[in-house]
This record gives structure tokens, C-alpha cells and sequence, in this order.
């Protein structure tokens, strides 16, 4: 086996079953990854409460839904650490330290802070925790001296403001205790949701990685179409059409033929709907069948959690030693 290129730490929130968009965005990413790093993958519920605290009965069941998930895509954790954030307290401590010198200003400044207080759907977010929320993802990264981190684009400042922390961290201490952790930006496939909007929950229009082969044309039917179509024979426009995003995630060996003939008027919106169908059954049963495995065996995830959660603890403890002693609390 070839030597790790470093450590790579990324993680999610758990709210429940992940849909495509997370697929493509993130999670086959991680898995290439895996191979290539020694990669620490964080079940983020701490995290989780930032927005929906009001909802927390709900991040227990959601934890397991997530990780089964992550296994049924090809997370592999003979390869990497899969664990959740809250059995690891060093997050905590690490997080309260790191706030005692990080700038209210390098805070307010956080793009997707502000995105999100702007859009806050109906929630109260105006708490200390969510204010705070970009420092704990920055202690999550600095705790496994993540050499890099995976994100996509809208993510990346928030490395940059973790390179800030640590190089703060270094220069008061006078000590190199973390590494400043480079941004490796997703190699991201865009995934139209049912009504060509990005693919979110929060609009309800979402197709989940764990859907059954047999409800798969059922959702595609409701995808939406190029609206300029009247007929059959009517010439169409991909770009403006979800079945067309689909088609160049999952059939990709097709795709210029499938362009051809919609500008062309050769093929119908209910065609080439069956058609996406046959190739998303094909790609997504599979991981279908795993999770159903996976399902039948409850306390092999509490025990895989356990494990991943004790190796991270053995890191954190190490990391937390040496930023004790160059605070001067030991």
C-alpha cells in the first residue's frame, strides 16, 4: 500500500437520511479519498443543535441514519475513523480554549454566518452557539491536525478562518501546534432537486441515496422538464432541464446522443424520463442492497461507532496534551 499523502478531516451534520446532492457533492469524494489520506470523518451532532436545538430528540436517530448511509456508499472504516463529535470532549475543550483568542470580528466576517442569519426560516439564530458555530468546525479540523480538508466552494473561507486560528494559536504560544490545513475544494456534480432548484430539504424536493430501485421512476416522473415543450416532436433545450442533469451524472456513455435528439425533437420528456430511470435503478440498488444489510445488524454500528470514537479520543488526547502545555496549563 502506498504511503498517505496526510490527514483529512470532514463531517456532517446529522439530520437524517442524506439525499443525492450529498452523494455527489461530498460523499464520493470521501471515498476516493480514503484511499489517499488517512481520513478522520466526523459525525457532526454538536454541530446539529447550532440550528435545530429546538429539535434535538431527533439527532440520535438521525446519527444512525447518516452513518448507515456513509457505509452504503463505500465509507470504509478499515480505512478511515468514522466517529461522532459529542463522544469526543476534546472538541469542547479545544473549542473554549481557541475562543479565549479568536477576534469577535474574524467571526462576524464569516460569509455563510451572515447568509444563513439573513435566511433563518423561521428559527431563532441568534444564539452564542451559532455565532460560534465556524470556531468549532475550526477546532474539529486542528484536533486531528488536518492536513486538508474537503469542502465545497461556499465552505472554503471557513478553512481559511481555521488557518487564521491556528496561525494565532503558533504565534502566541510561540510553539507550531497545528498545521495550517490546506482547502481541497469537491470535485462537485451539480444535482438539480425535483423542481430544478438545488437539490435541499428544506424544499422538500430532495431523492434520498437509500430510495428503493422500485420508486425511483415515481420520482423521476415528477422531475421538471423543459417547459418550452408542448409535443413530443417539439425541439427541446437540456440545459434548462433536470432530466438532463441527471442523465450527465448517470449516463454519461449516452449523453451527447440524449442532447441530439431532445434539441433535435427525436425524443419525448416521458422517453427519456424511462430511460434516466433504468440508470439510476442500476447505479443506486446496490447501495440500496448494503444499507438493507447493513440494517439488519443494529449494534454493529453502536459498536463501529464505539471504535471510531475511542481511535479519535486516542488522537484528540495527544493533540489536547501538547495545547495544554503550550498554553502553560500543565
Amino acid at each position: 500500500m502506498s504511503e498517505k499523502k496526510g490527514v483529512i478531516l470532514s463531517g456532517m451534520r446529522p439530520t437524517g437520511k442524506l439525499h443525492l446532492g450529498n452523494l455527489f457533492g461530498a460523499l464520493e469524494n470521501w471515498v476516493k479519498l480514503q484511499d489517499e489520506y488517512r481520513c478522520f470523518f466526523c459525525i457532526a451532532d454538536w454541530h446539529a443543535l447550532t440550528t435545530a436545538y429546538e429539535e434535538s430528540l431527533n439527532i440520535k436517530a438521525n446519527v444512525r441514519e447518516m452513518v448507515l448511509d456513509w457505509l452504503s456508499c463505500g465509507i470504509d472504516t478499515e480505512k478511515s475513523v468514522v466517529f461522532k463529535q459529542s463522544d469526543v470532549k476534546e472538541h469542547a475543550e479545544l473549542h473554549l480554549l481557541l475562543s479565549m483568542i479568536t477576534p469577535l470580528s474574524w467571526l462576524e466576517r464569516v460569509p455563510t454566518y451572515k447568509e444563513q442569519l439573513q435566511q433563518p426560516e423561521g428559527r431563532n439564530l441568534a444564539t452564542y452557539g451559532f455565532f460560534g458555530y465556524p470556531l468549532l468546525q475550526a477546532a474539529d479540523i486542528l484536533l486531528y491536525k488536518a492536513d486538508a480538508v474537503p469542502v465545497g466552494e461556499d465552505q472554503a473561507p471557513h478553512i481559511e478562518f481555521t488557518r487564521e486560528v491556528a496561525r494565532r494559536f503558533n504565534y502566541l504560544y510561540n510553539q507550531k501546534v497545528f498545521p495550517e490545513p490546506a482547502t481541497i475544494l469537491n470535485e462537485y456534480k451539480l444535482v438539480p432537486g425535483l423542481d430544478n432548484r438545488k437539490m435541499s430539504k428544506s424544499y422538500n424536493n430532495v431523492i434520498e441515496i437509500s430510495v428503493p430501485p422500485e420508486e425511483i421512476p415515481s420520482q423521476v416522473r415528477k422531475m421538471i422538464t423543459d417547459p418550452g415543450r408542448i409535443r413530443k416532436n417539439d425541439p427541446g433545450n437540456p440545459q434548462i432541464c433536470s432530466i438532463y442533469a441527471f442523465h450527465r451524472i448517470f449516463n454519461q456513455q449516452e449523453l451527447s446522443k440524449i442532447e441530439a435528439a431532445c434539441r433535435e425533437g427525436q425524443i419525448g420528456c416521458v422517453e427519456c424520463k424511462n430511460n434516466l430511470s433504468g440508470y439510476m435503478q442500476s447505479y443506486l440498488a446496490p447501495i440500496f442492497e448494503k444499507r438493507r444489510e447493513l440494517e439488519k445488524d443494529p449494534q454493529a454500528i453502536d459498536d463501529l461507532l464505539a471504535k471510531g470514537s475511542e481511535k479519535a479520543r486516542e488522537v484528540a488526547a495527544v493533540t489536547m496534551q501538547e495545547v495544554r502545555s503550550a498554553i502553560g496549563l500543565l
